[in-house]
């Protein structure tokens, strides 16, 4: 039924809602102003006087909880930058910058140096150390400060990365503290900030991920985000085939596709109207960038106190997984600009239930039509993701419905609950490094550096309480046309090459005729390896026992014959491109199944032979 664009869009009690919201909006932004205007006495004078507020109100445990932890708590927070960030735990960063191919210039920060080695070349071409590569993308509203501003180092994923063996990168979204710059528009104009998740998808997160592969001499990396990270992955993986390729495991904390909704009903009721009532509110550049002016004139504690009665009351989050000195080391870099655009394009996906591309067509005023029988927004196809995708989810995330993701992702998709865990949780939470690195470790070690396109075979994690369960993926038909298994050993965490474990074996096994293909939504039990071991020089002699000899074949007939009659190779000659000095060898054909002799060679041999006698 169709219905009046203004009238029948909200009920009488979402209006209400709706005008509240817009007045505390307002409101808001009234006093930013007076505070622009206030010189900086002004300014301390209120910061002081909400600190002796706090004192008063608070307990003394309180006090001598913030006392004995505040000193290092302090530090953090009031850090300026990621390299102050990272000098305060001892590490090296480098800074880069990486231009879109719309002109937007992205801030990357590179962790790729455990203490004492930063003199040393790490993935730079010959005679440097070569390590595996791993990317992380924050969340919403966020930058790359988010991943390293805890109070201890153990629970800091960077840095253990970092020491397991990893070169690890870190991304920014356009319109952020790092990357607030282009080349076609000034952060001042509305062009700037007229950007959404389409952007980051098509552009940003591609072009960084190119620009690592490209700086570090890799063929591919593993990807690791939070909250919209997750979602910009899940976005550009469905639209760009050939950076599945790129990356080895997509690995999901927090992730985030079509959330239900928002908790409160007050602010529910902005989701269900029109984007055109956002704009007004916030305009059409950044979005809440009044946050830095909060954080600028109240004591830390209030600040903190402020975040959590905005997060209770926006998502029901209780933050009791955080500590309080992680709160106040975290919090002060919570908060990064982005476009009011993008937070539009996630209401529109929370209003559709959809985890579609942004919606540019508004319609008419007066229009009474049903548009949606003639106009269909595109959506992202995350079903043609390749890449295997690893979730893990908190159970008392109010952002995260895991049976409706489930349902938007490919079979080979493996997921795992903490049940406890709240969105913030996967960042700051007092046992982050026991509950949720692990299963980050393990993932990385089954899939950092396998080709997972060309191999037959994988596993895939089950994450349990008690490990990380291999089991193998349901693959498509597509996956069945390279005649390899793998079988893939447990090893320690140790990062040799590639990201292989030292004692990780991977036996293949050659079929000379194609199995049955398997129903998709079945699990591939994998063929074990053979029992008996066979050398490449027993493969040639028993190829060249099997190849027909016929008389009057000369040697280079007879050599190009025993050449594409040899079963130990798995990969087709055709398509075949060489990248680097090392000499890799990429395929893009499918491999051949079995022995590809041509069976009408021989007789062409002799007919040849003939015709030159007759002569």
């Amino acid at each position: 039924m169709a219905r009046a664009p203004l009238i029948g869009r909200l009920y009488w009690r979402e209006y209400l809602a709706l005008y509240a919201s817009l007045v505390l909006v307002f409101l808001e932004g009234f006093i930013r102003i007076i505070t622009l205007g206030l010189p900086q006495p002004i300014i301390r004078f209120c910061y002081n006087r909400s600190r002796n507020v706090f004192n008063v109100l608070s307990s003394s445990q309180g006090r001598q909880a913030r006392s004995r932890h505040g000193s290092f708590a302090t530090s953090v927070a009031n850090s300026a930058d990621f390299v102050d960030l990272c000098s305060l735990f001892g590490y090296y960063a480098e800074e880069h910058v990486v231009q879109t191919g719309d002109g937007y210039l992205l801030g990357l920060h590179r962790l790729g140096w455990r203490k004492g080695e930063e003199g040393l070349r790490v993935n730079a071409g010959r005679g440097s150390l070569r390590k595996p590569v791993v990317y992380m993308h924050h969340g919403l509203l966020m930058n790359s400060e988010v991943w390293i501003c805890l109070t201890e180092r153990e629970r800091c994923l960077p840095f253990m990365l970092v020491e397991k063996g990893y070169d690890v990168w870190l991304g920014n979204n356009r319109g952020n503290k790092y990357s607030k710059k282009s080349i076609k528009a000034s952060p001042t104009s509305n062009a700037f900030w007229d950007f959404s998740m389409d952007q980051f998808a098509f552009h940003d997160i591609p072009d960084s991920i190119n620009y690592v592969l490209a700086t570090t001499a890799q063929l591919s990396l593993s990807y690791i985000g939070f909250s919209q990270g997750t979602a910009q992955a899940f976005a550009t993986l469905s639209i760009h085939p050939t950076l599945n390729d790129k990356i080895d495991v997509f690995i999901a904390l927090a992730p985030a596709m079509s959330p239900a909704g928002i908790h409160n009903g007050f602010v529910d009721a902005l989701i269900k109207a029109s984007p055109d009532v956002l704009f007004l509110a916030f305009g059409r550049r950044s979005i809440l960038s009044s946050a830095t002016m909060w954080q600028a004139i109240l004591y830390p504690p209030i600040f903190v106190r402020l975040i959590d009665m905005s997060l209770a009351f926006l998502f029901n989050w209780g933050s009791k997984n955080i500590s309080a000195h992680q709160k106040l080391a975290a919090y002060p870099h919570l908060y990064s600009f982005t476009s009011t655009k993008s937070v539009v394009h996630w209401f529109q996906i929370i209003r559709n239930k959809c985890f579609q591309m942004y919606d540019d067509d508004v319609q008419a005023p007066l229009s009474l039509g049903a548009s949606e029988r003639y106009y269909k927004v595109a959506k992202f196809p995350t079903r043609n993701i390749k890449t295997p995708i690893v979730l893990v989810y908190g159970g008392s995330d109010s952002l995260v419905d895991i049976e409706i993701m489930l349902r938007e992702l490919p079979k080979h998709t493996v997921a795992k609950e903490i049940p406890h865990y709240e969105h913030l949780d996967f960042l700051w939470a007092d046992h982050v490094e026991t509950l949720v690195h692990p299963q980050v470790y393990e993932a990385l070690e089954a899939y950092a550096g396998r080709d997972h396109l060309k191999e037959k075979y994988l596993t895939s994690g089950s994450i349990t309480n008690s490990g990380f369960e291999r089991r193998p993926l349901a693959m498509s038909e597509d996956d069945f046309s390279s005649p390899v298994t793998a079988d893939m050993s447990d090893s320690e965490p140790r990062i040799n090459g590639f990201g292989h474990s030292p004692s990780a074996s991977m036996d293949l096994v050659h079929h000379t005729s194609p199995a049955k293909l398997p129903d998709r939504r079945e699990p591939v039990t994998p063929t074990p390896p053979s029992s008996s071991t066979t050398t490449p020089e027993m493969a040639q002699s028993r190829a060249s026992k099997e190849e027909p000899k016929p008389s009057g074949l000369n040697p280079m007939m007879r050599k190009r014959q025993r050449r594409s009659g040899s079963t130990s190779s798995s990969r087709s000659t055709d398509s075949v491109a060489k990248f680097g000095e090392g000499g890799i060898l990429l395929g893009a054909g499918k491999a051949t199944l079995g022995s590809v002799n041509s069976p009408n060679m021989a007789d062409v041999a002799r007919k040849g032979v003939s015709d030159r006698r007759k002569r």
